[in-house]
């Protein structure tokens, strides 16, 4: 990890939660971040375990989708791999985190289901005293939406769909962030783990993929940019 600074680098940071409760309520116990450039070298990177999640509302994390997790998160924390802090501790941290290396540019690999569960869960904590996470200004890009533009629409991307029989029932080829590490690693076997940092770290990946394509790409958030690929990969399907 490179802990210098370059204030002539753009730094980004890379943001990953982990959730309970049900989607449209979903509340982060768990919030990674990491940052980098836009080749990928990570600079500084933290795993945050929320506190008034993991403490007063332990019985809501049975509701987690990955709940077989958490007693891990213990153990890591018990190691020195994760901190606990409260959701406001948390907030300052990624603040002072932007404010150190210059930047206002925020990338997750889905960043509206982040940005919300963020907010959301900022707001439920506090009672909406504090409403937003991020710092004023900040602007927030989706790394889903940018893989789907370049390194998921490509024909090497189809035919590693197809010859490992990826593609979806319905003839649509997924476009989740595993199988997007699955193909720049070409590694088949690849699982994503489901905690925030480690999640980041793979996000980042393929940032830095996107990145290298050097092509024009949108980066806000698009909720339906799974579509994308999909009309060329039907007909590149149709012709193998």
């Amino acid at each position: 990890m490179n802990t210098e600074i370059d204030y002539r680098k753009h730094y980004l940071l890379v943001v990953d939660i982990e959730t309970a409760n049900m989607i449209d309520d979903a509340l982060a116990y768990d919030v990674g971040f990491a940052i980098t450039d836009r080749k990928g070298n990570i600079y500084e990177e933290h795993s945050l375990m929320i506190s008034e999640l993991f403490i007063n509302n332990a019985d809501l994390l049975t509701s987690a989708y990955y709940a077989e997790k958490i007693p891990q998160y213990y153990r890591d924390f018990s190691n020195g791999k994760r901190k606990m802090v409260s959701i406001m501790t948390a907030k300052k941290i990624v603040e002072r985190t932007m404010r150190k290396y210059r930047t206002n540019d925020v990338f997750a690999y889905n960043a509206s289901f982040d940005l919300n569960g963020l907010n959301r869960t900022l707001r439920y904590l506090t009672k909406s005293e504090y409403r937003y996470f991020f710092p004023y200004g900040t602007e927030i890009h989706c790394i889903w939406n940018m893989a789907c533009q370049t390194i998921l629409s490509q024909k090497s991307f189809f035919k590693f769909v197809i010859e490992n029989d990826l593609a979806k029932e319905n003839g649509n080829t997924p476009t989740s962030a595993e199988i997007a590490y699955r193909y720049i690693c070409k590694d088949i076997s690849f699982t994503e783990s489901h905690t925030g940092l480690e999640d980041v770290q793979i996000e980042t990946a393929i940032l830095a993929k996107c990145y290298g394509q050097h092509k024009r790409m949108e980066t806000k958030i698009r909720r339906n940019c799974w579509q994308i690929p999909q009309k060329n990969f039907k007909e590149f399907s149709k012709k193998t």
